[in-house]
C-alpha cells in the first residue's frame, strides 16, 4: 500500500490550494494500493519552530505522517514570490527522515500571474532534505478565476493536476517497488 499525503501551506477558509491539492489526491485516491491523507497546516497546533524544542504542539504527529508516506504533494498559495509562512514553519519541522526516498510533487495558487518563483523555492527547500521532486508541477495563475466555489471550472488546471498525482505516484512506485 502506497500513501500519498498532501500538506496545505494554505490558512484561507476557502483555499484554492488545499482544493487543488483534493484534486491531485482524488486522482491518486482511486488506484486499489493507494492511501491519500490531507495536512491541513491552518488547522494544525503548530508553534513557531523553535530549533531548541524537540517536540511543540502537533509536530511529531505531523512530521510522522510526512516520514510514513511515500509520496508528498507540497501546495502554498503565493506570498511575496514565495511560499507561505505557514508552510516554512511546518518545513522548518522536517529534516532528511521526513523526505528521504519520498516523491514530491509542487503545487503552487497565485492570485495574480506569477508563481515561477514559488515553485522554485519549493524545490530547492525539498532538494535540501532529499525529497525526489517530480519534474511535473502545477502553478495556477489566477486561481480565484479557475473556481466556482469549491468546483474547479478550468479543465487544462485539473488535467494538469490529474497528471501532477499520476507522476508523483509513478515516482513513488519507482521508490518503493515491493510497497
Amino acid at each position: 500500500m502506497l500513501t500519498v499525503v498532501a500538506i496545505s501551506g494554505s490558512r484561507r477558509d476557502r483555499s484554492y490550494t488545499r482544493k487543488s491539492l483534493g484534486i491531485v489526491l482524488e486522482a491518486v485516491g482511486d488506484e486499489p494500493d493507494v492511501e491519500t491523507d490531507c495536512i491541513n497546516l491552518a488547522a494544525a497546533d503548530l508553534p513557531l519552530y523553535h530549533p531548541d524544542r524537540d517536540e511543540q504542539g502537533q509536530s511529531e504527529t505531523l512530521t510522522r505522517r510526512v516520514r510514513e508516506a511515500e509520496a508528498v504533494v507540497i501546495g502554498s498559495p503565493v506570498y511575496h514570490g514565495s511560499y507561505s509562512s505557514t508552510f516554512r514553519n511546518f518545513h522548518d519541522y522536517c529534516s532528511k527522515d521526513e523526505f528521504r526516498d519520498t516523491a514530491v510533487g509542487l503545487v503552487a495558487t497565485a492570485g495574480g500571474g506569477s508563481y515561477g518563483a514559488t515553485l522554485e523555492h519549493m524545490r530547492s527547500t525539498v532538494r535540501g532534505v532529499h525529497g525526489h521532486t517530480v519534474p511535473e508541477q502545477v502553478g495556477i495563475r489566477k486561481a480565484s478565476s479557475k473556481y466556482d466555489g469549491d468546483d474547479l471550472t478550468d479543465d487544462d488546471t485539473r488535467r494538469r493536476l490529474e497528471e501532477l498525482g499520476a507522476a508523483v505516484l509513478a515516482e513513488a512506485r519507482r521508490l518503493h517497488p515491493n510497497a
